[in-house]
């Protein structure tokens, strides 16, 4: 029986959501405040990472943390004021981050991974928007043997586990693949399933077009409100008034502020990243997506130029930005390959939606007849949005998920 649905943020989530419902005959209307793809889902590392098997856990050795303590690193930088704001999740995130709680989260979290590339395949064949993806996987870049060998040794057990695949580069042969790094690494993990996407706004639009295309309704507004009247929702925008016999709420790290106003309170934090892109000198080129695995930063070939991203900032979603750990960032990218010049006018600002046991939620809003939640997704809403679509479209039309849903459902916090 078709629907009005209403889907809130069109953001990989969110418009993988709504390709998926409009598919299935439903009348989908998509709302969001800017065009789609143009927020979180805009400034990744462009990866759709079926290796990415094992969720970022958050560092529980001492070294590790006395190395992050001075908040000079670029991996990893924070704002005592978003440490303290976000005190209890992350905390949480910390108790889960190691031991038997992190080994079943692991698991749990796969069974999503492994269904990443699934889901993206007939939404790019649809959308028409194989131009933008890349074959062949990218590398993980080491300077000490022992980090790749420990790297290795989990890769071994991901393979067996998972399905994972890669293959280890000595130094020699790295240089063959990337004449243009420095010379100082003793050699790479080359994960050869991921695909690479040369810009990732392009392919969120791409899929939102798509869905245009099926029959789906696209309105860009601000969401001032939402409540239930009668047998189904009410919600307030900046363009006006919209009804819905059901509405997903895949507004990313915006969701928890919408939820409040129901009274569904989630233990949503954020994890901040920026970009720039930048010409290279010297004439050289950059043949796969790498990521400097002991300085936490990735170099990414895109359409714009060499796009630079960070590792985490641990802040407040609406403190202003700090460029220090993107200088940081680049101080060292220049150190690693011959970088020219910042192409941007400024860089750009991201929040990654993060939950303190690592999962995305996905699911019903419980005791809310008709709300759907799908958000939470961390560093990979943008590899699991289709597998996100796909899964939770299942789950409203009644039908038996592909995989167990348990451990994404929100009544778990």
């Amino acid at each position: 029986m078709s629907r009005n649905i209403l889907v809130l943020g069109a953001g990989m989530v969110g418009v993988s959501v709504a390709w998926h419902l409009a598919r299935r005959g439903h009348r989908v209307t998509l709302v969001d405040r800017r065009e789609p793809g143009r927020e979180t889902s805009f400034g990744n590392a462009g990866i759709i990472q079926r290796e990415a098997v094992r969720p970022y856990a958050f560092p529980r050795d001492l070294g590790t943390l006395l190395r992050v303590l001075p908040n000079r690193e670029v991996d990893i930088r924070y704002r005592p004021t978003g440490m303290v704001s976000a005190a209890v999740p992350l905390l949480q995130y910390w108790h889960n981050s190691g031991g038997a709680r992190y080994d079943r989260i692991v698991k749990e979290w796969a069974s999503l991974i492994m269904r990443c590339q699934d889901a993206h395949a007939p939404m790019i064949e649809a959308a028409g928007a194989e131009d933008l993806i890349r074959k062949g996987g990218w590398l993980e870049l080491y300077r000490t043997q022992s980090a790749l060998d420990e790297r290795v040794a989990k890769a071994r057990e991901d393979r067996e586990r998972f399905g994972v695949e890669y293959e280890v580069l000595s130094a020699e042969q790295l240089q063959a693949a990337e004449p243009y790094l420095a010379r100082e690494l003793v050699g790479a993990i080359h994960w050869t399933q991921p695909w690479m996407v040369s810009d990732p706004g392009a392919l969120v639009q791409a899929y939102a077009r798509n869905f245009e295309e099926q029959g789906g309704r696209l309105l860009q507004a601000s969401v001032e409100g939402i409540t239930r009247e009668g047998n189904g929702w009410h919600v307030t925008t900046s363009e006006g008034a919209l009804e819905a016999d059901q509405v997903v709420v895949a507004l990313g790290p915006w969701s928890s502020d919408v939820l409040m106003q129901l009274g569904i309170r989630v233990p949503l934090f954020v994890k901040r990243g920026y970009h720039m892109h930048y010409s290279t000198e010297q004439g050289a080129t950059l043949n796969h997506w790498v990521m400097d695995a002991e300085r936490g930063f990735l170099l990414e070939p895109m359409r714009a130029g060499i796009r630079l991203t960070t590792g985490a900032e641990l802040a407040d979603l609406n403190a202003p930005p700090k460029y220090k750990q993107l200088a940081a960032a680049e101080r060292a990218a220049r150190n690693l390959f011959p970088l020219g010049k910042r192409r941007d006018a400024e860089p750009w600002k991201g929040a990654r939606p993060c939950m303190p046991d690592m999962k995305p939620v996905i699911g019903p809003a419980p005791g809310k007849d008709g709300l759907w939640l799908a958000f939470g997704h961390g560093h990979q809403g943008f590899t699991l949005g289709p597998a996100t679509g796909e899964l939770l479209a299942q789950m409203m039309d009644g039908e038996t998920p592909a995989i167990d849903m348990t451990p994404f459902a929100v009544d778990r916090f």
